[in-house]
């Protein structure tokens, strides 16, 4: 995949753009713990996308590959997740016992954020099919270069550890972790514009 093949997801994207993450988190340690049952996460998850970084859609700040196999989301300075869906999704989908540490981490996920401006990408991932093609690397290249003509940070939380280092080479650092009685760790990374 080349940079070109990078393109900004439309509104009418959205039902493709959220299936090719629904895939590609479908292993995920992070979301899988939220979301153990295959039905509670296919049924749940594509709503949390659309409440956690949906806007991305409306803003112009959603990204996919050409063959809707590679999707980014991000929100730019001032724009937040719909934490009022968002929390009314996770009521609905999570077992009662895990609520509490779910919605503390969550918490943690909302205030951790720099305060500067920044933009914050809520959703990163790739097909497993396609993994290691170059989709991931191309279409966060093409947003960067979007991100950076705006504000000078980029923000995000590493739901698998195994991706750390593909973010670190694009300039992201380990700025913390998120963790709350066993959970798995989230991982905190920023990136300054160079």
């Amino acid at each position: 995949m080349t940079m070109q093949a990078a393109v900004t997801a439309q509104t009418e994207d959205a039902t493709r753009t959220i299936a090719a993450l629904v895939t590609a988190f479908a292993d995920d340690p992070f979301i899988r713990w939220m979301f153990p049952d295959a039905h509670q996460y296919l049924s749940a998850f594509p709503l949390v996308l659309k409440y956690f970084a949906g806007a991305a859609f409306e803003h112009g700040t959603a990204y996919r590959s050409d063959d809707f196999s590679a999707a980014c989301l991000w929100l730019q300075p001032g724009i937040a997740p719909d934490e009022d869906g968002l929390g009314q999704v996770m009521q609905h989908w999570l077992s009662t016992s895990s609520q509490e540490q779910i919605f503390a981490v969550m918490e943690q996920v909302g205030s951790g954020q720099p305060e500067e401006p920044h933009w914050y990408l809520p959703a990163m991932g790739v097909d497993p099919r396609c993994q290691g093609e170059g989709k991931g690397s191309a279409l966060l290249h093409h947003s960067l270069n979007s991100c950076d003509q705006v504000c000078r940070l980029a923000y995000l939380e590493s739901t698998n550890p195994e991706n750390i280092p593909f973010y670190q080479r694009l300039g992201f650092e380990v700025i913390g972790t998120i963790q709350i009685d066993g959970s798995p760790v989230l991982t905190r990374m920023l990136r300054e514009r160079a």
